[in-house]
């Protein structure tokens, strides 16, 4: 879950304990494109306050505008769509052709948000069932591989705490790195036992801790909501990490480094670690996707767009790989060399 819906769910919670009703809608299906995904959130208060989002601004203008003019009067939930014509798309700000169906919920105590929220405060993940006849709810564990439900009769959405995210090394690149992914919402953790980088590490916002980072890895308890990435190029580090990462549920774990140190790194995890070859299948190095990156934030965009794509379950081309890219490059070049005649060839 995204703090911003975690924020809704907050908001909905406190607005009412504080005896105001509350409508949440929730995005259950979009069509072609649109600007927020399945499971985003919108709070509306009966005053128009308002939590979240659900498009990029119209859709909520009309949702507010009902709520100011009509109440909060419906005491079941309900499905409404928008975008349907081409002529839809475009007054309410979406792209031509898209289409989104929300649920409107009105909230009461039996909506059980602020147990939800509790419970996620507290880091479990929680599905949250929702009778679309009845409005009866239901919290039962879950797992943040499932995702949003909709079948017209029950609604099924889950709800967790932030995705995590350790990054090893406290260098000029973790710089840029985790503002930037402070940005996209990553709780960021950052190990560096190296006095002369830790001392240095100035990121608000940023936790940064100077033990050993297979020691941090063990200590976090990492599950399937963590991204791990070991920028140090120091093997005393990075491989310790790793080692112990490739053997938890993070759904990313990756290396800075050439392709010749890539290898080696391998060989090492697997000679003198003992990881099996599924568990270093897992590990994603040269770390990043190739976008001729040079330098640092650079280099951090590339990464996390990788990071990104595996959240998300996006399988990239291998052509994007930075290990296939630079290959096909080489091979490119060589066959540009080899067209050269002997004699213009620079020795």
């Amino acid at each position: 879950m995204d703090s911003i819906d975690l924020d809704v769910l907050k908001a909905s919670a406190r607005w009412i304990q504080g005896g105001r009703r509350v409508l949440l809608v929730t995005v259950v299906r979009t069509w072609g494109s649109s600007p927020r995904p399945e499971g985003a959130m919108l709070a509306i208060g009966e005053d128009g306050s308002v939590a979240g989002s659900v498009s990029g601004g119209c859709i909520e203008d009309d949702l507010i505008d009902r709520v100011r003019r009509l109440g909060i009067r419906q005491t079941r939930p309900e499905a409404v769509k928008y975008g349907i014509s081409a002529e839809e798309a475009h007054r309410f700000g979406l792209p031509c052709g898209g289409t989104i169906e929300l649920v409107l919920e009105p909230l009461t105590r039996d909506s059980r948000i602020d147990d939800l929220c509790r419970r996620v405060m507290a880091g479990e993940v929680v599905r949250r069932s929702l009778d679309m006849e009845s409005g009866e709810v239901r919290l039962v564990p879950g797992s943040s591989a499932e995702g949003v439900a909709f079948d017209g009769r029950r609604l099924l959405t889950v709800h967790g705490p932030r995705h995590r995210m350790l990054v090893i090394g406290a260098g000029q690149l973790s710089r840029y790195l985790c503002e930037i992914a402070l940005g996209l919402d990553y709780k960021v953790t950052v190990c560096d036992p190296r006095e002369e980088y830790s001392d240095t590490w100035q990121v608000p916002g940023t936790t940064l801790v100077r033990t050993m980072p297979d020691d941090t890895v063990l200590d976090m308890k990492l599950d399937d909501r963590c991204a791990v990435i070991a920028l140090t190029h120091d093997p005393k580090l990075d491989d310790l990490a790793l080692m112990e990462a490739l053997r938890t549920p993070a759904f990313y774990v990756g290396a800075l480094g050439s392709r010749r140190n890539n290898t080696a790194r391998r060989e090492r995890l697997e000679t003198h670690f003992d990881l099996s070859k599924e568990e270093l299948a897992r590990l994603r190095g040269p770390v990043g996707i190739y976008i001729g990156s040079r330098t640092p934030p650079e280099i951090a965009i590339s990464i996390l767009a990788e990071v990104t794509a595996a959240k998300n379950g996006v399988t990239l081309p291998d052509g994007l790989r930075i290990d296939e890219a630079k290959s096909a490059l080489d091979v490119a070049a060589n066959e540009q060399t080899s067209c050269i005649p002997d004699g213009f060839r620079q020795t």
